[in-house]
């Protein structure tokens, strides 16, 4: 079965986080058909993506996607069959190097004591009876004795261990072949389906519209309870949206919620390399728990103007909008404290993550205050960017080593963030108050 060896860059995790939802905010204020119809490019994506689940057939609603699971649940066994032998055969290996080494080991030490019993015994007779010397003698003769004795048994263990685990080790090693290759050219056989689907994905999509039902236009009974609907139904988020403070949130909140789309293809391809090509990252898991943890402090100003924060409505609720306006401003007291403590604690941690002694970037040295800013500004090129001797800052730990200070910074900007909804709403409760209605 093939394996995986791709490591995702770290430009290209910062730059994904930028683009990717730029990139769907785009298409998603696109004018939508009014009729909804199956499209090549999706066609072509989800087989790309899901093909070897048969997901692009099942978009398309053919039933022929089933063909593609039995296929693809052999591989899951097979690799599953592979993983169990190799474990086996790691065993049988072991206990095979164990017995080999003590062959090394013990038949010189056996061919050397053999060799020198003559000499020592030699040393024995010639010795005065009762002299220390003959104690001496007698004492390296019973050792070397004693090595031939232990070591002709350790010999002979290794040597039954050898004729006994061989067999049984090449069997072994049969049987994780077997797997390994039943798992690889099942995956083959998908390989093969999918390049037929791939090439007849165009026409696939045109059968699929040709099916689909007549579109009917709504009657006038009909657009006016959808709209009635409308009306009565939640607030949309660009309702929330009364001056650029909230809009930069609104902006700020749709931009991160795509990042949980990111999560979806990123643990996609996890499992499929662990499970499927045995091959499991050291980068996704720590790729998205990042990714979400700068998700929540980016999404928090969203989720304050869109009153998304669980809360307590029991005394709440019930008041007027001028009386909630009162309550609302002198609960922002506590509000400022945790939002300025935040702005402020991140500040000095984002400071400290490009200040790290790990960092050897004209920034960094900036940041311990070796250097100044116009000297930090003025030393500032395109090398600081391209350079791969040039690290800024703090990293991770594990093997993956991605740089740290970008996220300490994404955490200034939620603070900022939160810090300029609270004066927004401030604001907005102010102006309630005034009116009294």
């Amino acid at each position: 079965m093939p394996g995986l060896g791709f490591t995702l860059p770290h430009w290209l995790y910062w730059v994904g986080l930028i683009v990717f939802p730029i990139v769907a905010m785009i298409l998603s204020r696109r004018p939508q058909p009014e009729q909804k119809r199956y499209t090549l490019p999706l066609a072509y994506m989800i087989a790309v993506t899901g093909g070897i689940l048969g997901l692009h057939r099942f978009y398309l609603k053919s039933m022929w996607g089933v063909v593609f699971l039995p296929i693809f649940l052999f591989v899951l066994f097979a690799n599953a069959q592979t993983q169990q032998a190799r474990t086996v055969l790691s065993g049988y290996d072991n206990e095979l190097r164990v017995a080999q080494r003590t062959l090394d080991r013990e038949e010189g030490r056996v061919g050397d004591a053999r060799a020198n019993l003559a000499e020592l015994q030699a040393g024995v007779d010639a010795a005065e009876e009762g002299s220390f010397a003959r104690k001496s003698a007698e004492r390296r003769l019973t050792r070397a004795q004693d090595t031939i004795t232990k070591g002709e048994a350790r010999l002979t263990d290794a040597r039954s261990t050898l004729e006994e685990i061989t067999p049984i080790q090449q069997k072994a090693a049969d049987t994780r072949a077997f797997w390994d290759n039943a798992a690889g050219y099942a995956f083959y056989l998908i390989l093969a389906l999918l390049a037929v689907d791939l090439v007849l994905l165009p026409r696939l999509v045109r059968k699929a519209n040709a099916g689909l039902p007549a579109h009917e236009e709504m009657s006038e009974a009909e657009k006016a309870l959808a709209a009635a609907e409308i009306e009565d139904g939640p607030k949309e988020d660009r309702d929330y949206a009364q001056n650029w403070i909230d809009r930069l949130s609104l902006f700020c909140g749709e931009f991160v919620a795509y990042w949980a789309v990111i999560a979806v293809f990123v643990y996609y391809y996890e499992v499929l390399a662990r499970y499927v090509f045995g091959s499991p990252t050291n980068w996704a898991h720590e790729a998205m728990y990042l990714m979400f943890g700068m998700q929540y402090l980016i999404a928090g100003a969203y989720a304050m103007l869109t009153e998304s924060h669980v809360r307590v409505d029991i005394f709440y609720a019930p008041l007027s909008k001028p009386r909630k306006a009162w309550v609302d401003l002198l609960t922002s007291i506590f509000f400022f404290i945790f939002a300025g403590t935040l702005l402020v604690t991140s500040w000095i941690f984002a400071m400290d993550a490009i200040a790290v002694p790990s960092g050897n970037s004209v920034l960094s040295d900036w940041a311990r205050g070796q250097i100044g800013l116009g000297e930090m500004l003025g030393s500032f090129g395109l090398n600081q960017w391209t350079d791969p001797n040039i690290r800024w800052g703090e990293i991770s730990f594990n093997e993956w080593e991605v740089p740290l200070w970008p996220m300490k910074w994404v955490m200034v900007m939620g603070g900022l963030l939160l810090v300029l909804q609270g004066i927004s709403k401030v604001s907005k409760d102010i102006r309630e108050i005034a009116r009294g209605n």
